[in-house]
């Protein structure tokens, strides 16, 4: 029976490593992207420190409409988010001339801020997207996920003594200390890798699973998300000229009729049109549950619609599931573990990585896989982490007037990742984890001190955190550094515990 026992281990093993190989740098960028997202209001604050106004959301939500209904009168849609304690802008989403925008507009006066960016929602978007085009990215995405839960199942069988491993670390014993790390850092919070796996596969549970939305409502995807959300009152074009109404009014009954919760999201279709409609979510900062509820206002007379809150079951946990993962409600502390878990998830798969290259390095040192691999991981770890540096460098640096401002950026920042990929495969890992890591750490740094001073207290935060990460760093490229200046005996012992 232990027989047995022994040998169904060991092909959990086997399928933990290959399921965390084969997709393994999509994950690292996934949970790299995901772990900053938890801090996506705040990034964005950082990364618009000219925006110091505040309002309170219903004024700053009507500044954002009249600015629009001027200079957005081709548009089918206003997607805004109202300003709340963490975010002091509208966030708005729109049509305009063929394109779909991403604007930050100021509370006040409604027009976009001087510093065109997109702000922390890079980092969301390429968090289940990776800048891939739809669907694909998500497709991708969803795969990776996938087999990440796959990867941590197989784990916990894996384990014989897991409680154990939550104690134990021995440092500069090779592929023992990359063990021994990799274990304590996926054992000290594995509920919470378990929970944001599979919320994370559940948010894309219509891209992952089709079927039963087509068995039930064909080929209309409207069809089922009027079924989702029946108090978004859909209506077609009237192609009659009228005026929005004043759409403060409406967010005030709104506000009445959540009991006082704040407003989060509001739609306003077919603006300019007759047949317009303004939709106002309650915020999901105040609950778990993702959009627990929105009223739909008629939006020429300001007429109540539809008011709708949700109280199917099936809706309710579906809408609890996405809210654990969106992580929305949490207060500052449950935000800053979130961070944590995130971060220890990343490290997790990225000593997961090395650990694969150390493993097979000392039992067949010459494989020219395993020396690809090797420097994959250079190239592939470090340049994640220096094109999401990159992307801050260029925001503080770009000029503001730069036509594209916010796709620069976003360019800026995949090149960057892409020549650190590069440099990993064309130089020794010896070589190329020192310079890399020893870029990032400058990097960290001078984005820290870019951000010093103009970024206010509230924003200081994030700076630290960029200092102390370059600590962290700089600490690694010493003892790297070190490694290499040993003797050549000890050298090559060392450059196999770091690989």
């Amino acid at each position: 029976m232990s027989a047995v026992r022994e040998g169904a281990r060991q092909v959990m093993a086997w399928l933990h490593g290959w399921t965390g190989l084969l997709l393994g740098h999509v994950l690292l960028l996934m949970c790299f992207a995901g772990t900053l997202s938890v801090f996506k209001p705040e990034i964005g604050r950082w990364m618009r420190p000219e925006a110091v106004a505040t309002a309170a959301p219903v004024d700053a939500i009507a500044a954002a409409t009249d600015w629009l209904s001027k200079n957005a009168v081709d548009s089918t849609g206003w997607y805004l988010t109202a300003p709340d304690g963490r975010m002091n802008t509208v966030e708005a989403s729109y049509d305009s001339g063929g394109a779909f925008l991403y604007r930050a507009l100021d509370p006040v006066t409604g027009a976009p801020v001087a510093r065109e960016t997109m702000g922390g929602e890079f980092f969301y978007r390429l968090h289940f997207e990776l800048q891939l085009p739809y669907p694909w990215g998500r497709l991708l995405a969803s795969l990776a996920a996938l087999m990440m839960l796959v990867a941590l199942i197989t784990g916990i069988i894996a384990h014989r003594r897991i409680f154990r491993d939550f104690f134990t670390f021995r440092p500069a014993k090779g592929q023992r200390s990359w063990l021994d790390g990799h274990n304590a850092l996926g054992v000290m919070s594995l509920p919470f890798h378990l929970m944001i796996t599979f919320t994370g596969l559940v948010t894309l549970a219509s891209l992952n699973m089709p079927w039963p939305i087509t068995a039930n409502y064909g080929q209309d995807p409207t069809a089922m998300y009027q079924a989702f959300t029946p108090g978004v009152v859909n209506r077609p074009l009237a192609e009659k000229k009228a005026p929005l109404a004043p759409i403060a009014p409406m967010l005030r009954e709104a506000g009445r009729r959540f009991g006082g919760a704040a407003i989060g999201r509001v739609y306003v279709l077919n603006p300019g049109d007759a047949a317009a409609v303004v939709t106002v979510f309650r915020s999901d900062a105040g609950q778990i549950a993702y959009a627990p509820g929105e009223i739909s206002f008629d939006g020429t007379t300001g007429r109540v619609l539809s008011d709708w809150t949700e109280m199917r079951p099936a809706l309710k946990t579906y809408n609890t599931v996405y809210g654990l993962h969106m992580a929305r409600f949490a207060p500052g502390l449950l935000r800053w573990l979130y961070f944590l878990g995130g971060a220890m998830l990343t490290l997790t798969i990225a000593t997961g990585l090395v650990l694969w290259v150390v493993k097979r390095r000392e039992r067949a040192p010459l494989s020219i896989g395993n020396r690809i691999l090797a420097r994959l991981n250079a190239g592939a770890i470090a340049g994640v982490l220096l094109g999401g540096v990159a992307y801050l460098w260029a925001n503080r640096l770009l000029p503001l007037d730069l036509p594209a401002r916010a796709d620069a950026e976003v360019s800026i920042a995949l090149w960057s990742a892409g020549i650190a990929l590069l440099a990993g495969l064309a130089l020794r890992p010896t070589i190329a984890w020192p310079i890399l890591l020893g870029l990032l750490a400058l990097g960290c740094a001078g984005a820290a001190l870019l951000g010093l001073g103009i970024s206010g207290f509230s924003q200081w935060g994030m700076d630290l955190v960029l200092l102390a990460a370059a600590a962290a760093l700089a600490l690694i490229v010493v003892r790297q550094i070190r490694a290499l200046r040993a003797p050549a005996a000890p050298r090559r012992a060392r450059a196999r515990a770091a690989a």
